[in-house]
């Protein structure tokens, strides 16, 4: 009659063992992959989130008035004066408006 041998041996401890550790190991390997690219995810959306609160730049400030503009607007508001359109405070606070521009 044959007898059964109990137990795997030392060979086949060894096989399962191995293959228990290689998925364990496969395991971690995912999990640390995984949470890598969470990471990243969350990164990537704190960013855009970051950009559209962030206010637009700012235009560039219009050119003011030439010279030759101002000039143009003073004449025509001396001619509004010699009409009688303007009165002398009139005049001399659009003056100094287009002076500062």
């Amino acid at each position: 009659m044959m007898r059964r041998r109990r137990g795997m041996g030392l060979l086949g401890a060894a096989a399962v063992g191995g293959v228990a550790y290689a998925a364990g190991n496969s395991a971690a390997k995912s999990s640390a992959r995984e949470a890598d690219q969470n990471q990243q995810l969350a990164e990537l959306q704190a960013q855009a989130a970051q950009q559209q609160a962030a206010p637009p730049p700012a235009a560039a400030a219009p050119a003011g008035p030439s010279m030759d503009d101002k000039l143009a607007q003073l004449q025509e508001l001396g001619k509004l004066k010699t009409a009688g359109v303007l009165t002398d405070e009139e005049f001399a606070a659009q003056k100094a408006r287009i002076l500062a521009a």
